[in-house]
């Protein structure tokens, strides 16, 4: 696989990017959230999980198009499977969301419950945004510090951005500068998390394009799956969880 370009190189590019990534929107499948309300429960013994699944699209299901197929209910049913704990879930996704705007506007708007687990699906539109290092620094840097002023006791989880040369709906060039981006994020992401008492999933390795829909950017049914399996030893925080790895 060709290597990523460096985030430096990246902007002296960015006419190639915005050219091919114009491209790529506008031949894209506009998908929706599956339908229904972003609740639930699963029934187990106490003390229950209470899961936040929040972030951008991922965390709202696009992709599918049942509730149950998307990343945050997925992630909820291994959870009970693994402990046998009741489930209390609440998928928080928004298409397009950047860290900022999850600061700024979700988070200051959710309902105040009590969650004990927190997983964040971020950085991906902040990379495909072009949003710099400093920036994504004071946006997801604060975005952390707000979940943990509003819920000091709650375990957070960060699931690192995916390498963009594996999407499918990325032309190869597109894939090798976003990559670039996306790498330099997820180091720096890392350190904010391990700074901020957050854990940084490791990105999931994919194999091939089975774990996307039909717009070849947003997962699939069988990824969604494959991606709550690989966040489950780090959601309970498990020993060993930095040698778990799951492939799509």
């Amino acid at each position: 696989m060709p290597s990523p370009f460096h985030p430096l190189v990246s902007w002296l590019l960015y006419p190639i990017y915005a050219w091919q990534g114009i491209s790529v929107r506008l031949k894209t499948e506009r998908m929706l959230p599956p339908a229904g309300l972003p609740v639930g429960e699963i029934a187990g013994k106490d003390p229950a999980i209470r899961l936040l699944v929040l972030g951008d699209s991922s965390s709202a299901g696009v992709g599918v198009t049942d509730a149950w197929q998307g990343l945050c209910v997925r992630l909820a049913v291994h959870l009970q499977g693994r402990t046998g704990r009741k489930i209390i879930w609440r998928a928080a996704g928004f298409n397009s969301a950047t860290s900022g705007q999850l600061r700024d506007h979700v988070v200051p708007n959710l309902e105040r419950g009590l969650w004990t687990h927190i997983v964040l699906t971020t950085g991906t539109n902040d990379t495909k945004n072009f949003h710099s290092l400093p920036r994504f620094k004071k946006e997801f840097g604060g975005l952390l510090y707000a979940l943990k002023a509003r819920w000091p006791e709650a375990h957070i989880v960060w699931s690192k951005v995916i390498d963009f040369r594996d999407v499918p709906a990325m032309p190869g060039l597109l894939g090798r500068i976003l990559e670039g981006r996306a790498d330099a994020i997820n180091k720096l992401g890392e350190r904010l998390c391990r700074e901020r008492m957050a854990t940084p999933a490791p990105r999931l390795a994919v194999e091939g394009p089975e774990g996307f829909s039909s717009d070849g950017f947003h997962d699939s049914a069988l990824g969604y799956d494959a991606w709550a399996k690989h966040l489950v030893p780090y959601v309970l925080n498990l020993p060993h969880a930095d040698e778990a790895e799951t492939k799509i």
